[in-house]
């Protein structure tokens, strides 16, 4: 009976794979540096790579397409895409959406402030009164989306934010701790943007596909392939890789900055 069952198994993931070959698996995510993101139009990020190499491994090919978040979930609430890399688990995803066992990182999503008008911020209640630079879409905990007390502002993007944070137009802003240190990083505000030392949501990020479509097998053998690969060489040769591509970022001058945009281009995106 047992071998009855895997190879029941093996036929259903076969037909899968044989489907998803016939059309391709579409995934979105947002470009969110440096989990996932366009370089130079490669695609590339920690949590893409890892989960590129397991559907290569499992013989899965993916057309991915990079989005504003909100338009990643209206792609998949219409049904427009099969799946969405980095997301978190909710109550009120998961009538919508499968999620593997295992997820590919965790994030901390901290506070960051201009240097030259700190803040005395050690929870969420000392934000009274304070302009909060926040991303459409995004989810930061239940305590934080339901306060009251302070004024979220959303930004088109990342850089928008920190550029709107320079120019006082916000007082901080809230964002993923390697996601805002990669954008100070990348704009050049080493010296002119700090984390504060508390962590306001702390939650875990996964590839996720649409409840219903069929794809309940492949979600479970991806998890159990991420699983593996996340215990062999290759796992810990890739962070390393991105650990030393974020400390050279650090030693990129701003004048010299890949994407030649200055803080006044970056804040004014935001009006």
């Amino acid at each position: 009976m047992l071998l009855k069952n895997l190879t029941l198994s093996t036929l259903l993931f076969a037909c899968v794979c044989s489907c998803v070959h016939a059309e391709k698996l579409r995934i979105v995510t947002e470009p969110w540096a440096p989990y996932s993101y366009l370089e130079n139009g490669q695609a590339k990020g920690i949590d893409y790579d890892i989960t590129a190499q397991v559907f290569q491994q499992l013989g899965i090919q993916v057309q991915w397409q990079f989005l504003p978040w909100k338009r990643c979930l209206a792609m998949l609430a219409q049904g427009e895409a099969d799946g969405v890399l980095d997301i978190f688990q909710t109550t009120e995803r998961n009538t919508e959406l499968l999620y593997p066992s295992e997820p590919l990182s965790s994030v901390d999503f901290m506070l960051f402030q201009d240097d030259s008008r700190p803040h005395a911020v050690k929870g969420i209640a000392d934000l009274a009164g304070l302009r909060v630079g926040t991303s459409p879409g995004y989810f930061y905990g239940h305590d934080f989306m339901d306060s009251t007390a302070f004024t979220a502002e959303t930004a088109p993007s990342h850089e928008a934010n920190f550029g709107k944070l320079i120019r006082g137009r916000i007082d901080l802003v809230l964002t993923d701790r390697r996601v805002g240190e990669h954008v100070i990083r990348e704009m050049g505000l080493q010296n002119k943007v700090s984390e504060l030392p508390v962590v306001i949501y702390h939650d875990r990020q996964f590839l996720a596909v649409r409840r219903n479509a069929g794809m309940d097998l492949l979600i479970q053998r991806f998890a159990v392939e991420l699983k593996r690969f996340k215990q062999g060489p290759d796992y810990a040769k890739l962070l390393e890789r991105y650990a030393a591509s974020e400390q050279r970022i650090g030693k990129i001058d701003a004048s010299t900055r890949p994407s030649g945009k200055t803080v006044e281009q970056q804040e004014s995106s935001a009006l």
